[in-house]
């Protein structure tokens, strides 16, 4: 498979200058939402103590899997990880390679009563602009694909508009880079976005190098309750599971078996 990075990017940059007027009138509704205090707080509700917490995902598809779930309804699935007390829930909104989309937030917010992650590959302000707009209460900001001076700058967006960050790393160098930016809630994923393949030792490294003052989430390649219980031992706060939930008949009773009161 050839890089997954570069290809996505390339796609991205294209679709934010084709949308530029689009994203030049968010700045100021973004605002608006943000002095209306519309909030949810991500961290607080991902970070509750004595347990691990679940950021349970909508995703409909992925580069490395195809379509995932066909008999896909966003606010259908929304209530059920509600329902089955998820802590907070992803929304992947990349359109052309996950099949989402930015208003499926919005989708969300309306329904359920939990905060939302909006998760996609940020590299500009107005993507965060459009995520507040929506209602999101946190974006995702991934080290891999922003400079030193782009995370310091689009985490200080976020927190200008009320909005929490998960910074993601996959290596020490990124690691340092995220703590040195000052991100306070930080996930280690274990999909190498590069090749898209998944090693669990790359949370067994990373998660005991992070200070105890961070809040730390798990991704990636978590299917059971063994799973969960190996990123709780290792000092995860929280863990974000999409595929397992997507491809199970039985969404609900799939988050049982996985968390089991974790």
């Amino acid at each position: 498979m050839p890089e997954f990075l570069p290809t996505i990017l390339a796609y991205k940059r294209q679709l934010l200058a084709h949308k530029k007027d689009f994203y030049a009138g968010l700045r100021k509704k973004a605002q608006e939402a943000a002095s209306a205090g519309r909030s949810n707080s991500f961290k607080a509700k991902i970070s509750r103590p004595g347990q691990i917490n679940l950021i349970a995902e909508i995703k409909k598809a992925s580069p490395s899997a195809g379509v995932i779930r066909k008999d896909f309804n966003v606010e259908e699935i929304a209530k059920i990880y509600a329902d089955h007390k998820a802590a907070a829930i992803s929304v992947l909104t990349e359109d052309k390679y996950f099949s989402g989309k930015p208003e499926d937030i919005l989708t969300v917010t309306k329904r359920v009563n939990l905060p939302v992650l909006a998760k996609d590959f940020i590299i500009s302000d107005g993507q965060i602009h459009e995520a507040k707009v929506n209602g999101a209460a946190a974006v995702l900001l991934i080290v891999a694909i922003l400079g030193d001076s782009e995370l310091s700058g689009l985490l200080n967006i976020a927190r200008e508009f009320g909005l929490d960050a998960l910074v993601e790393v996959h290596d020490e160098k990124e690691l340092d880079r995220a703590m040195k930016a000052g991100a306070e809630i930080i996930g280690v994923n274990n999909r190498d976005l590069k090749t898209l393949d998944v090693n669990f030792k790359t949370s067994e490294r990373l998660i005991p190098r992070i200070p105890g003052d961070k809040v730390i989430v798990a991704e990636s390649g978590l299917r059971t309750h063994d799973d969960i219980r190996r990123v709780r031992d290792l000092g995860a706060h929280a863990v974000l599971i999409g595929e397992t939930f997507m491809r199970a008949k039985d969404i609900g009773r799939a988050m049982k078996e996985v968390m089991q009161g974790a």
